[in-house]
């Protein structure tokens, strides 16, 4: 017996020599406790939990170098490496992570529409649920504050800058012919149907040093990563018809959708200014392939559309009337693929191809021209921790551009190639949950122009309340000249502006309010010597000019029961000296006041959503021959209020109606004068009105889906 009771006091005095006590207490950066935290050996069952005072303590056997973690929700977690014997009153301080959702926000020169996003000014809805859209996204991005409106072109005029300045991105790879051309004094809508993409970032400004070669705006478009379910969508509408179909398996997924627009038995009931020999007839399709890998996802996605028309406009030079014929075939091809690697290490590369093929008949004149295009991008990006992520990478971009112009007099043959390589590198720097900075450069070679441009970008944010932040931006920008001038004179340097952006913005309870004043200066503008750009035009880089001015938007879904409105504000001061201006002015698209309204309002008893969407703009400059003033005349003030209804006839089953200039307001989008004087010695002149001052639309929508209540209406 007395040799057991010895036997058994040795072992446990081994047992009790063998456990070590891990204690210490962990406090945030102002020196809290954090309760709750958890604290334990990496590989092992032992650990604690930290008590409301800070400390936590626990014994272990395990012996030699260990890894201690510490975790708790909205900090960093910690890893602490060293022999088991030091980890005794230790003092660990966590920091906030980063990545929360109450984290500030770079925000300058941005709206985000996106259902993932910490701050969404729109949601992807929103593009086919605003009343004045007509299902267009660049529709939708009108009632964004920075945007002017020029309802004859129907493309985007950001801040002062004209459309060409804006570039157009799907899942990060450029989109080179993005609107359907279309003839004078009608406005041209976006190729791709809404209905595919998740995410929108419009940047009226300041944007990422990853995007290049435009000069005032980037809208880069997000294709859905994941469809929720398979269905079929059927479209019968008083223009055309739709179909659409997404299929599901294990690890990929495919959605496909096709529609045909015919304009002629709308025309028939509702003529218009023109006179139409084919009114407009389109088809389109799209597809988008995704393949989900263990750590990646890629994307196949596919555009085709084909349109014709042939009409004769309204002309105060030509009794007849001016005739116009259009043939278009484009497409549009883009593979992207996005992975992530160990170490905090992700990639996301691309590649992107368009062809493009116009016929077009001007009176007696024949033109042909075809583009192609072709963008190659591969991106890399390190996350190094929640505070500090570095990306960077490289590009191609290739055009092949050829026209022909024939007609009694002229048979002539002109183009370009061009071949420009860029590379750009940017960090995100957040030193704390209020204060974060991003800066990056880009570096572009234009081979026509035998340039080499270095282009620094920087934007800041600061948290100034709980709910409140404010951001600046500056960023130099270069670009191209259009296909018109380089298609003549290929060799032409490039453009530059420079951006001065700060934004305030305020996000609370389901609303939104942001407050951004801007400055951006022009230098090396494209100038020529003649009415337009043609063989005989002499080109030079000459043009320079500003944009400044305030934009301002306010958006609530959570004050009224069952409504969702926003409202926008633009104040621009801009003048340039380009093209064939003989003198600094405000440019002829350039609206010094802008203002939108948009509502949505849902009402259970008629199973409806009301839309109303109002547009403002003060009138733009034109030049009156009878003076001696150039650009000194304005237009009158442009209105238009616009109207829709989606009532639900069943969970799958819709129908919808709008309205466009449901008031019939007389809009002109300015004057058009003789070429020659009349007995008295004065240029008479005629108005350049829309096509239609109003437009009628109606459809029914059918989903067929697997829970079967899914339905279009969040697309109407």
């Amino acid at each position: 017996m007395k040799i057991l009771v010895v036997t058994l006091s040795m072992l446990l005095s081994l047992s009790a020599a063998a456990q070590t006590t891990i204690s210490g207490k962990v406090i945030d950066s102002k020196s809290q406790p954090l309760f709750g935290a958890n604290v334990y050996l990496e590989g092992t069952y032992d650990g604690g939990t930290v008590t409301e005072d800070g400390s936590f303590s626990f014994s272990t056997q395990t012996v030699g170098s260990q890894t201690l973690i510490i975790s708790f929700l909205s900090y960093e977690t910690k890893r602490i490496v060293g022999d088991i014997s030091t980890f005794h009153n230790l003092e660990i301080i966590l920091r906030d992570d980063m990545e929360t959702l109450d984290a500030v926000v770079i925000s300058a020169g941005t709206f985000e529409a996106n259902d993932n996003s910490k701050v969404s000014v729109l949601k992807p809805l929103d593009v086919v649920t605003t009343a004045s859209a007509l299902g267009d996204f660049v529709g939708a991005l009108q009632t964004l504050p920075g945007t002017s409106t020029v309802a004859e072109d129907g493309r985007l005029f950001v801040r002062g800058g004209d459309a060409n300045e804006t570039q157009i991105f799907i899942d990060g790879i450029r989109v080179f012919t993005p609107y359907t051309p279309t003839a004078n004094n009608t406005p041209t809508r976006g190729r791709y149907s809404p209905f595919l993409f998740d995410g929108i970032t419009f940047s009226t400004g300041g944007y990422s040093a990853e995007y290049g070669n435009a000069l005032s705006s980037v809208l880069s478009l997000n294709t859905i990563d994941e469809p929720d379910q398979e269905k079929t969508e059927i479209g019968l509408m008083s223009v055309g018809a739709t179909l659409g179909r997404t299929e599901k398996w294990e690890r990929s997924s495919l959605s496909v959708n096709a529609s045909y627009i015919n304009l002629s038995p709308y025309i028939a009931l509702f003529q218009d200014r023109n006179d139409w020999e084919s009114p407009y007839e389109g088809a389109q399709g799209e597809a988008v392939f995704r393949r989900k890998f263990q750590s990646g996802l890629l994307k196949f996605y596919a555009a085709f559309d084909t349109s014709n028309f042939e009409l004769t406009q309204e002309d105060i030079n030509l009794a007849d009337g001016l005739r116009f014929k259009l043939n278009n075939n484009n497409f549009y091809g883009n593979t992207s693929y996005q992975g992530v690697f160990g170490n905090g290490w992700a990639i996301h590369t691309g590649l992107s191809y368009t062809a493009a093929h116009n016929k077009i008949q001007v009176m007696e004149s024949d033109i042909k021209n075809q583009e192609q295009s072709a963008h190659a991008k591969l991106k890399f990006k390190k996350r190094f921790n929640s505070r500090l992520k570095l990306h960077f990478g490289i590009e191609q971009f290739m055009t092949d551009y050829d026209e022909t112009f024939f007609d009694d007099t002229i048979n002539a043959s002109y183009g370009f190639k061009n071949n420009n390589t860029s590379a750009f590198a940017e960090t995100d720097i957040v030193f704390s949950k209020a204060f974060a900075v991003k800066i990056g450069i880009r570096a572009d070679n234009y081979k026509l122009s035998n340039q080499f441009t270095l282009a620094p970008r920087a934007s800041i944010a600061y948290k100034t309340s709980a709910n409140g932040q404010l951001s600046l931006a500056y960023g130099d920008f270069y670009q191209n000249a259009n296909s018109e001038v380089m298609k003549f004179n290929p060799f032409v340097d490039v453009q530059q502006a420079k951006h001065y952006i700060m934004n305030y913005q305020y996000v609370a309870n389901n609303r939104i309010f942001r407050a951004e004043v801007y400055r951006k200066t022009y230098h090396d503008l494209v100038k020529f010597d003649t009415a337009f750009e043609s063989f005989n035009s002499e080109f030079n880089n000459n043009g320079s000019g500003y944009a400044q001015g305030l934009d301002i938007f306010w958006r609530d879904n959570q004050s009224i029961k069952n409504m969702d409105y926003w409202v926008s504000y633009s104040y621009l001061d801009t003048e340039r000296d380009y093209r064939n201006y003989p003198t600094q002015a405000q440019p002829n698209f350039a609206n010094s006041h802008n203002f939108s309204a948009v509502a949505k309002y849902w009402i259970d008893d008629w199973k409806s959503q009301i839309g109303f969407s109002y547009t403002y703009a003060s009138g733009r400059p034109y030049t009156n021959p009878n003076t001696n003033e150039f650009l000194g005349e304005t237009t009158k003030s442009f209105n238009s209020i616009s109207l829709n209804w989606a009532y639900l006839i069943a969970p799958q089953k819709i129908l919808y109606a709008s309205v466009n200039n449901v008031l019939g307001f007389k809009n002109i989008n300015g004057y058009q004068y003789a070429n020659t004087p009349d007995a008295n010695g004065m240029f008479s002149r005629r108005a350049l009105q829309p096509a239609a001052d109003q437009f009628f639309f109606i459809g029914f929508f059918w989903t067929i889906s697997e829970d079967g209540s899914d339905n279009q209406l969040d697309n109407l």
